[in-house]
């Protein structure tokens, strides 16, 4: 494949969203293409900031940052010309936006450029059942004629994609997400680490009342274990509450975030109560490192785990949860923990990652010349 100019777009850059646009720019601009990147400047704060800069000394079209707003409002008009001007100032063969307002951004302001959009979750999560939603799916059915590859972190994501906004007109793949090199280096443990670990943003949809409950319904049992749930979120306040009622207060820690290997340096078992998730770079990172878990079939949690996709409980379900904390302290999970490090340094790394997403390019780019 020639070298190609490629520009990413994103609103926050926060999450496993930058991550995922910051490990892929590095890597093809490693293998000779040129990239850019356009995220909101309003977001992010220090950690942001220090986190482009670094990227923007390492990639040759460099960082640029403007005001997106998290809502549609007439602010998107100046947003969409911006990356429409600055992609035709780059020559850029290839705008790939991310998440919804990036790929919104990206493919209305392309140009003749190759548009490509990955959601991230995004408008996947919304209902077509709530105006919100109605007019979020809405949205993205109309940019179904204006995409020309449309890229997926999980069959199940596309799935979804599929049943809620239709096929969109260029071609599709899904492309895992993947892990560094060295976050496949063990983690030391931290003297006396707690026997539950939890790591994420702190909100209903991560579980984290169902965690709450299961450590309650295993008190009762007998069995008083010790947890940290380590992150930040809207919820937090509205899990410390029931977890001081219960009594738990005494067992459970709240440090806030915490970067996820120094996290996992804190706990013996990693909880990941989801309900709802997209392929989660929190259990890639785990299994990396060799972190045993026990985690939700949801999402494409179940392509990560392959073979050992049965051991995965129900979402929503605490006394399931609880169970598996249980069958884990019993036997050590059965040599799970080492299948599924062996399975993530064999499909999910950042190299497996990137090549995948600039073969799934250069095929778009082929149909769309013939």
């Amino acid at each position: 494949m020639p070298p190609l100019r490629i520009l990413h777009v994103l609103r926050a850059p926060v999450g496993g969203l930058f991550r995922h646009v910051c490990d892929l720019a590095l890597e093809q601009s490693a293998r000779g293409h040129a990239v850019g990147v356009i995220a909101d400047r309003t977001t992010g704060g220090d950690k942001a900031e220090g986190a482009l800069s670094a990227l923007s000394s390492k990639i040759s079209l460099g960082v640029s940052r403007i005001p997106m707003s998290r809502h549609a409002g007439l602010s998107d008009i100046a947003a969409v010309r911006y990356v429409e001007t600055h992609a035709r100032q780059l020559k850029a063969s290839v705008v790939h936006g991310h998440g919804a307002k990036g790929g919104a951004f990206a493919r209305l302001a392309a140009g003749h450029a190759l548009r490509v959009y990955t959601p991230h979750g995004g408008s996947l999560h919304f209902s077509r059942t709530n105006p919100i939603g109605f007019a979020y799916l809405g949205v993205e059915r109309m940019l179904l004629g204006k995409t020309d590859l449309a890229l997926f972190e999980s069959e199940y994501a596309r799935a979804v994609f599929e049943q809620k906004i239709g096929r969109p007109r260029g071609i599709s793949a899904v492309v895992h997400n993947g892990v560094r090199p060295e976050e496949f280096e063990p983690v030391s443990p931290a003297p006396s680490p707690a026997d539950i670990l939890f790591v994420g943003e702190l909100r209903k949809l991560k579980g984290v009342d169902v965690l709450i409950e299961a450590l309650a319904l295993l008190k009762t049992r007998g069995e008083t274990l010790r947890a940290i749930i380590v992150g930040d979120g809207p919820d937090r306040q509205a899990f410390a509450v029931p977890a001081k009622a219960r009594g738990l207060d005494t067992q459970i820690e709240f440090p806030g975030a915490l970067p996820a290997r120094s996290a996992f340096a804190k706990g013996t078992l990693l909880a990941v109560p989801s309900r709802a998730e997209s392929l989660p770079y929190i259990v890639l990172e785990a299994a990396a490192a060799g972190l045993p878990l026990v985690a939700t079939a949801v999402g494409g949690i179940p392509e990560i785990f392959g073979p050992d996709a049965k051991s995965l409980i129900p979402p929503g379900n605490a006394e399931a949860l609880a169970a598996a904390i249980q069958a884990f302290r019993r036997d050590g999970g059965g040599g799970q923990t080492g299948r599924l490090r062996a399975r993530v340094s064999e499909l999910f790394t950042v190299s497996a990652m990137t090549t995948g997403i600039l073969e799934a390019y250069e095929r778009a780019l082929s149909l769309r010349s013939r």
